[in-house]
């Protein structure tokens, strides 16, 4: 297979990938949304001069700096740090708040704490090349401090799909009016890295969903 048709290929599979996986910055819709967009902003790591050049870490640990696949984004949350840690860590409630969340599933009990694992799927539709399938996430949670932070691992698994590994850490800042949340995550993987700039797009796309979603529902709780 020439260098083109894998380029074609990883970005035939990313598409569904991104667009229903990790959902897009408009499915929270109207004006919430656009406060969200406005409060929200994103830095893929490999850009020159980040604001913060620092990889976000938890207790000492960070994503995989020498992944050629990562970014970057926060959002400021105008609701208390206990409602934004409770919907975030509370993974089971996921499919309540994150459209692109089918099925979730806790596989150990209590309290989310570190060696805690949770597996997730989301849809994905068929493409010229691909068959639809259902993408099968295991995360396990390597890090988590309070209130403060979280770091999970694990790949993204469906037939024609695959994300050998990613790597998430979340930060969570109390700040006047609320709370800044930052998150950074890379994949790495054959499939992903056939194509760096199409996958890093994803990727932020998918997270800059997440945090769009996340800041809609703490801020109607609150």
């Amino acid at each position: 297979m020439s260098h083109t048709q894998i380029r074609r290929r990883t970005a035939a599979v990313l598409i569904p990938l991104a667009a229903l996986t990790l959902g897009t910055v408009t499915a929270c819709g109207g004006n919430d949304d656009d406060n969200a967009r406005a409060d929200t902003t994103s830095q893929a790591t490999t850009s020159a001069a980040p604001a913060d050049p620092a990889a976000l870490t938890c207790r000492g640990e960070s994503i995989d700096e020498s992944a050629p696949i990562h970014y970057r984004a926060e959002t400021m949350i105008h609701a208390p740090l206990s409602t934004v840690w409770n919907l975030h860590t509370d993974v089971e409630r996921w499919s309540a708040w994150q459209q692109a969340v089918a099925t979730i599933e806790r596989l150990d009990q209590g309290p989310l704490r570190e060696g805690s694992q949770f597996r997730w799927t989301t849809p994905v539709p068929a493409t010229a090349i691909t068959p639809a399938t259902t993408l099968s996430i295991t995360s396990s949670v390597q890090q988590v401090e309070q209130n403060k932070c979280i770091r999970w691992t694990g790949p993204a698994l469906g037939e024609g799909v695959r994300v050998d590994n990613g790597t998430h850490v979340w930060n969570f800042t109390e700040v006047d009016g609320g709370v800044l949340v930052r998150t950074e995550e890379n994949w790495s993987g054959p499939q992903v890295e056939a194509d760096v700039p199409t996958s890093t797009g994803f990727l932020g796309a998918g997270l800059e969903t997440w945090l769009a979603e996340l800041k809609k529902t703490a801020e109607a709780q609150h």
